[in-house]
């Protein structure tokens, strides 16, 4: 028997939720509780980053380890269970935000966007102190964001 869900011809696997357009002020706004989700993105890409490897050694020397070298062993397998559990359920808060994550190694976020009329995002990641860059979606430069962009600042006027 197929287990396999049946869907009508046509029917979209998509989810159901519309396209995210943010505004600036609004990922501004966004911004503190971005910066906590992606602070747990990266610690736990990086716990992962150290704990594979460990336990990939102690699997290939399984049958030459002490005891305490194989109860690590038991206990390595639950601490990935437990950091990968963390590390998607921030990956899915980042995405029920609307959200996505460009690079996990430097935690850079996408906001998406739309700018002359074309889907862009604005970016930010650890180390920024707010969210100074965007790009049309289809480009990787990262462009500074123009001050005429910002409410409340005054605009410049060309001489």
């Amino acid at each position: 028997m197929n287990d396999t869900p049946r869907r009508a011809f046509g029917a979209s696997a998509k989810s159901k939720r519309k396209d995210v357009n943010l505004d600036l002020p609004t990922v501004r706004q966004m911004l503190p509780l971005v910066e906590s989700i992606v602070r747990d993105i990266v610690d736990r890409r990086s716990q992962l980053t150290r704990l594979h490897p460990e336990q990939e050694n102690l699997d290939r020397h399984r049958r030459d380890l002490a005891w305490m070298e194989r109860e690590r062993r038991y206990h390595i397998q639950d601490e990935i269970v437990a950091v990968e559990g963390a590390y998607k359920q921030a990956v899915t808060e980042l995405r029920e935000l609307g959200l996505a994550i460009l690079d996990v190694e430097a935690g850079r976020v996408a906001f998406p966007t739309r700018i002359n009329g074309r889907p862009a995002i604005f970016t930010w990641q650890p180390g920024e102190d707010n969210v100074l860059f965007w790009s049309y979606e289809d480009e990787e430069q990262r462009r500074p964001i123009p001050n005429e962009w910002v409410p409340g600042t005054p605009l410049r006027l060309k001489k």
